[in-house]
């Protein structure tokens, strides 16, 4: 199966990651694993929170104080509150985003303004939390709760990095589908093809997911696939653990009972295995699979994305 698709990916990202300078101090925060190796796949869209939102480069340092629900976004020698200023600017940028079709966005991990979690938050005796969301961060994700986010720190996590880029990819192909039209045929296609893929996640939202396919005339169109992709989003952000695809891995050797020949079961069964007992990664049992899935032109897997959810460059299910 080919997952290829015609266009990139468009993410928003945060303009510092791309090696601009315009952070407080007139530096950069270039990640090359995003620009270099995810980039090839990617169109990335800039936002920087406090130079769009009309701060100097370079300016005074900024941190979160008060309440870690509302926080106030405060210059840390002058006290100056910029709270509004970003704030004003973040509705407006919000509503601009909502035309770019973004499938995912990467924050600057630990930033006031752009950081998605555990932002030091400070309390009238200037004693730290990690209890803050940076300004544009809460935003954005309050504006667009389904699209998929993370930080470039988080992202260094194979585990992490893997669940993000499932996600941004399946994002692409629910925007390409609803393009084509959004109508109930499509829709039983597109949960067809991505069964196994969202069985790798949650096998209790796999069902509820296909008894809200099965019902769909039951409900006008926009809401059908709204909350089609509610459940989707929801179910892919649930970790894949070893136990959940060791399940679907079997599960998929079963279109294989009539083909495989003994030993060709014995090897298939002693690959899942290994992968279940941690010594090799996902990749092998997958590439076995991919393999039988070519030699026997076996129809149901080879339209099964989870199969290729992503470029096997990106290397995503090669740690164990």
């Amino acid at each position: 199966m080919e997952n290829a698709t015609h266009s990139k990916i468009k993410l928003g990202i945060s303009t510092c990651l791309l090696g601009q300078a315009v952070r407080y101090d007139g530096g950069h925060k270039l990640d090359r694993f995003l620009t270099e190796t995810l980039g090839q796949w990617v169109e990335y869209v800039p936002v920087c929170p406090e130079v769009e939102s009309g701060m100097s480069i370079p300016r005074e340092a900024m941190r979160l104080v008060g309440d870690p629900e509302k926080p106030r976004l405060e210059t840390i020698k002058t006290k100056q509150n910029l709270t509004q200023q970003l704030a004003g600017w973040a509705q407006r940028r919000v509503a601009e985003l909502e035309s770019e079709e973004l499938c995912g966005f990467i924050f600057e991990k630990k930033s006031p303004s752009s950081g998605m979690e555990r932002i030091k938050v400070y309390d009238e005796h200037g004693v730290p939390k990690k209890a803050g969301v940076g300004l544009w961060a809460r935003a954005f994700m309050d504006h667009f709760p389904l699209i998929p986010v993370e930080d470039n720190g988080r992202l260094h996590d194979p585990g992490l990095r893997e669940n993000f880029i499932e996600r941004i990819f399946t994002m692409k192909r629910w925007r390409e589908m609803v393009s084509a039209g959004a109508d109930r045929g499509r829709l039983v296609d597109f949960h067809t093809r991505h069964k196994l893929l969202i069985m790798s996640h949650s096998t209790e939202q796999l069902k509820r997911m296909g008894a809200l396919v099965a019902h769909s005339k039951d409900r006008p169109v926009d809401e059908l696939f709204a909350g089609y992709l509610a459940l989707l989003m929801g179910c892919l952000k649930l970790t894949a653990t070893v136990k959940k695809q060791t399940n679907v891995l079997q599960h998929a050797m079963g279109y294989f009972k009539t083909k495989l020949s003994a030993d060709e079961k014995q090897e298939l069964l002693e690959v899942i295995g290994r992968y279940h007992d941690g010594y090799v990664p996902l990749i092998v049992p997958v590439t076995l699979l991919n393999h039988y899935v070519r030699k026997y032109d076996e129809p149901y897997l080879a339209c099964q994305h989870y199969m290729n959810p992503h470029p096997v460059e990106l290397k995503l299910r090669n740690h164990a």
